[in-house]
């Protein structure tokens, strides 16, 4: 009984110990002693470790040149995809990670045009580590006898006689739960097929032991797939570069199909209302907790190399409807790794592509894709040019940023404001709770930077919610970029529109970017009744906990009046 009590209580240590921790989107991520996480294009597994046979977290990936560079000042792309090595990052809770080895370098691996797209599988034929990529045109297996160790290099493999080209398009290492890996992997020229191949030993060789086509159709990249409650999901992205895009997936009850539906992927709602919290589909990592399974959608955000915000680790949770997976896009959340609960964190941005980088191209476009709205927003015009495609007249609804404006604000593109003619238009969203991110009851600010060089008859930034308008007037013509917010807009019934309406005469023009909602606190009663608006009558009674009254009451009272058209309030106590 005593042993079995020690363990009892080893195990709620255990728990204990691993609380619930946060995940910041939007920055560039560093390791518990501040130095830059350098990690693209790769997977996290879970391994034991070489000298304690202790399991931990492994996230394996690429450190290229281009991403010191653009994290050291990000106001412009860089091309330099130079391999630097493949570095190996441990971590006892998804969260805080700890650099272990760069377990092969660029000299070890000799002359190179491209290195990604990598995972790592351990073979128990051959006692072996095998780690998986992509290097030049070809797919290259190097192999070690620890997770942590140096990698050498063991077979290259010309995919040509198993697809039809000698690389492949893109890929990653799936593990199944009987300890069986996968490459996932798309026919190396216009993507258009999707295949699977079982990791294994043949020859002597660790190598790929079969090819099994999973899916012909749309070219689709950024290959990658996950198990949830007993079923498989591939997913891809769009044949957008190093631009976010589409998250699509298929699903089946078999790691080798048939996968529905037959060549063709469904788009995975809520990824698109700023691509995968502008994203490519990167890998996946399900944690199965002791209370919930929770899958992490890992997205690479190719920033270095398509410019398109800050950070290149974008992590967020899926949620599931009858099987069909849901996106949820959070700038922070928490995340328990033991009991595999998630929640939204505290300082979470509820607006969707605020930074209006979701969108590669100028829009209205009228290829990859055909649009004409930025992505997440609504655009209603009530006077003004038509936004068409096609159109030589159409306003174009984004700029880009130069290298002055990015020492500002964030990313390639921003929103732009203007016509060529006398104009009145409203761009705005609208932010809804869901089932798994409400929108909690609250006080919020409203916060974005804007720069006009017009005098507008009118420009605001508002936020509307339960008939209650929040706004503040952006008087701008400077040419400057300028920080505004609203402060204490109350949000009530999981619901709230915010944007911008803007009515200027022709050429006036405005851009606007890094628009932010942040939930800052918890309204008092008194703030509640402030926030009311003009839903009150002439003169109200509500009790100090907000409940509206017939009259005044013994003991303290709040008062609403109205004088003038001016609501007022105050303190009445009444013995």
């Amino acid at each position: 009984m005593k042993k079995k009590g020690l363990l009892l209580t080893i195990a709620l240590l255990t728990v204990i110990g691993v609380n619930a921790q946060t995940i910041t989107n939007d920055i560039f991520w560093k390791t518990t002693k501040g130095t830059p996480i350098y990690s693209q294009g790769g997977g996290i597994f879970r391994f034991p470790d070489p000298v304690t046979g202790e399991e931990h977290y492994y996230w394996y990936g690429v450190h290229y040149a281009g991403a010191e560079t653009y994290q050291a000042s990000p106001t412009g792309k860089t091309s330099n995809t130079g391999f630097t090595s493949v570095t190996c990052y441990k971590s006892d809770d998804l969260v805080n990670w700890t650099f272990v080895n760069d377990v092969i370098t660029a000299s070890s691996l000799g002359w190179s045009y491209w290195v990604g797209r990598l995972g790592v599988a351990y073979v128990p034929e051959a006692k072996k580590y095998a780690l998986v990529m992509q290097y030049n045109s070809s797919v290259l297996i190097s192999v070690c006898d620890s997770p942590t160790g140096t990698f050498k290099w063991h077979n290259n493999i010309d995919m040509t006689s198993r697809i039809g080209t000698s690389n492949t398009g893109d890929q990653t290492v799936f593990t199944d739960d009987n300890g069986k890996s996968y490459l996932v992997y798309s026919y190396g020229s216009g993507r258009s097929r999707i295949y699977l191949s079982e990791i294994g030993v043949k020859d002597g060789l660790v190598t790929l032991l079969d090819c099994q086509q999973v899916y012909k159709g749309a070219g689709r990249e950024g290959n990658c797939m996950f198990k949830y409650k007993g079923k498989y999901y591939i997913c891809a992205s769009d044949l957008y570069g190093w631009n976010a895009s589409n998250v699509y997936y298929l699903q089946s009850d078999s790691i080798y199909g048939p996968y529905t539906p037959t060549n063709s992927m469904l788009k995975m709602p809520g990824a698109e209302k700023d691509y995968g919290h502008v994203t490519q589909t990167g890998f996946f990592y399900t944690v199965k907790g002791t209370q919930q399974e929770t899958v992490i959608y890992c997205g690479d955000r190719w920033a270095d190399f398509a410019g398109n915000g800050n950070g290149y680790n974008q992590w967020c949770p899926l949620s599931f409807v009858n099987n069909a997976p849901y996106f949820n896009s959070l700038s922070q959340w928490t995340l328990n790794a033991v009991t595999g609960e998630w929640a939204v964190g505290k300082d979470n941005n509820y607006i969707k592509n605020g930074s209006f980088d979701a969108d590669r191209v100028y829009i209205p476009s009228g290829n990859k894709p055909v649009q004409t709205y930025l992505t997440g927003w609504t655009f209603q015009v009530t006077k003004g040019r038509t936004i068409a495609v096609g159109s030589a007249t159409s306003p174009v609804l984004n700029a880009n940023n130069s290298s002055t404006d990015r020492a500002i604000v964030t990313g390639n593109k921003c929103l732009y404001i203007h016509d060529s003619i006398d104009y009145t238009r409203k761009i705005y969203q609208t932010i809804t709770s869901t089932t798994h991110v409400p929108l909690p009851d609250g006080l919020y600010t409203m916060a974005a930077k804007v720069k006009s060089g017009s005098s507008f008859k009118q420009l605001t930034m508002f936020a509307q919610s339960n008939d209650s308008t929040f706004n503040v007037d952006l008087p701008y013509s400077d040419s400057q970029w300028h920080s505004v917010e609203i402060k204490n807009i109350l949000i009530k019934n999981g619901k709230v529109d915010v944007g911008f309406i803007a009515d200027g005469a022709a050429r006036d023009w405005c851009r606007i970017d890094d628009v932010t909602l942040i939930k800052t606190g918890n309204p008092t009663a008194l703030e509640t009744i402030q926030h009311q608006g003009n839903q009150v009558s002439r003169q109200d009674y509500y009790t100090l906990q907000g409940i509206k009254t017939a009259g005044p009451q013994k003991g303290w009272n709040i008062v609403r009046k109205t004088i003038n058209g001016r609501a007022e309030t105050s303190k009445l106590f009444i013995r």
